[in-house]
């Protein structure tokens, strides 16, 4: 915790200009574990000079120097997992367990497919006509990263700006600072030069709003809000950098009759209620076949009732809180909504549950016979509550599927492969898992329509962080 009050900038820890403070809580207990500085303009003014400098020299050097720097990062990442472990089960309440084998291990699994992918690209391109294509770094990136899974999108971002030679300035979120302190810990022991990678914290308003308005900053990666994503757009409009958005989601899952029911269905609820809910692409809309309708309902209650909460402090498989109590109390206020809706309780409901009175626990929650018009159906809750909706035909869920503002993720559970593929093409979403199928590293990851723009991950997400140039030869 020794360097939580200061920002990582040129290489070295650094006392910030600002004085403004935020305690940092465990979710688990609500005790305060420290304070991090919020940064103000004239600290995200060192840090992008600091990048901007750094770029000139940073962005010359070769592949194979940046792939080398990357393995070294890899060995210092792997040897400090438990660190990085520990630091966000503590600061946003992953269970320990999860916290290492989930949590930490995608800083991991991000960076060996980044570096596959760099080993795999070509920096120089013949284009057949006479024309050469280079891949060139975009320039100094901003970086801003959520609370929910902190290394994992600290991993896509930092990683793929270090691999193709650029510079960044990572805000993570002020709620997760610990993570991101060791990160930067790993990072300088890695050997990176200094200014190649700078940290500041601080909130969205001050911080964040510097940044993307900041005209020596060429390119802005966020992922969070939707709300926060479109307010990021517009203030980087005016010096027209690239920006880049992994926003919110509303998943849907469909089911179907020919699938193994109780296997599918089970594993449905488990994959929402993972992370205790707060994941951007969690399957939490439901679509089940009417002809096993209430057999669903009835897996469906039996596993959100065994799941267990836990002191995330300790190894297992159960659920930690809610980040904080304002995400907390977003999803009382929600699970509210769906009563006044009428929605049916399956489940869980208002309140905390049984021996649970201190800390952000939230009961898993199921909510049955549910219209696809919901605001609980509609809108984005981050937390382990799953809405449930029947549908007659092929059609009909794939209408009710789409009938929503985001397109992060869709889930598809079905033997039939032929109707898979079928139903896939005509989901509009950025990734369709089958049958369980989770994601892979060194694929690319992101959404359409609100779920963003641009994708992280694999050769895609490498890409993200290059300008094309083309030579013309007389």
């Amino acid at each position: 915790m020794r360097n939580l009050t200061k920002f990582y900038v040129d290489g070295a820890w650094v006392t910030p200009e600002s004085d403004r403070s935020f305690p940092v809580l465990n979710p688990a207990n609500e005790a305060q574990i420290g304070e991090i500085i919020l940064a103000n303009e004239a600290d995200v003014d060192r840090a992008v000079a600091a990048a901007k400098t750094a770029f000139e020299g940073f962005s010359q050097t070769g592949k194979q120097e940046r792939i080398d720097l990357l393995e070294r990062l890899l060995d210092v990442s792997t040897r400090r997992l438990g660190d990085l472990a520990r630091a966000m089960s503590e600061e946003m309440g992953a269970p320990m367990t999860m916290a290492r084998e989930a949590q930490a291990a995608s800083g991991l699994g991000h960076l060996e497919g980044f570096i596959a992918v760099l080993k795999a690209q070509d920096d120089r391109e013949d284009l057949g006509n006479g024309d050469i294509l280079v891949r060139e770094p975009v320039g100094v990136c901003g970086l801003i990263t959520p609370w929910n899974w902190p290394i994992n999108q600290i991993a896509l971002k930092v990683v793929p700006a270090l691999a193709t030679g650029c510079t960044c300035v990572l805000k993570p979120s002020e709620h997760t600072p610990v993570s991101a302190m060791v990160y930067a810990e790993i990072i300088h022991e890695a050997g990176y030069p200094a200014g190649v990678f700078n940290l500041i914290h601080g909130d969205g308003t001050v911080a964040g709003a510097a940044m993307s308005g900041h005209p020596d900053i060429q390119m802005m990666s966020f992922t969070g809000s939707t709300r926060a994503g479109i307010a990021i757009t517009k203030n980087a409009a005016d010096t027209v950098k690239r920006v880049t958005l992994e926003l919110g989601g509303k998943s849907p899952n469909i089911v179907f009759a020919d699938c193994d029911l109780d296997a599918r269905v089970a594993g449905s609820v488990l994959e929402c209620m993972f992370n205790t809910g707060q994941s951007c692409d969690a399957p939490t809309r439901l679509l089940v076949e009417r002809d096993v309708y209430d057999r669903a309902l009835e897996i469906a209650k039996t596993t959100a009732e065994s799941i267990k909460l836990g002191d995330p402090a300790e190894e297992g498989d159960h659920l930690g809180p809610m980040f904080d109590r304002m995400q907390y109390d977003r999803v009382q206020t929600m699970i509210d909504v769906g009563l006044d809706e009428g929605a049916r309780l399956l489940t869980g409901g208002l309140g905390k549950p049984n021996g649970f009175e201190v800390g952000w626990y939230v009961k898993p929650t199921i909510f049955a016979d549910v219209r696809n018009e919901m605001r609980v159906a509609q809108e984005e809750i981050f937390g382990p509550v799953l809405v449930i909706t029947p549908f007659d035909n092929e059609d009909e869920a794939v209408r009710m599927a789409n009938d929503t503002p985001y397109g992060l993720a869709a889930y598809l559970q079905t033997k039939d492969m032929d109707r898979a593929e079928r139903v896939a093409a005509r989901l509009r979403a950025g990734a369709i898992h089958i049958n369980g199928g989770v994601f892979n590293y060194g694929s690319p990851f992101g959404g359409y329509k609100q779920s963003g723009n641009g994708r992280e991950g694999g050769l895609l997400g490498l890409e993200d962080y290059q300008e094309i140039k083309t030579l013309h030869f007389g």
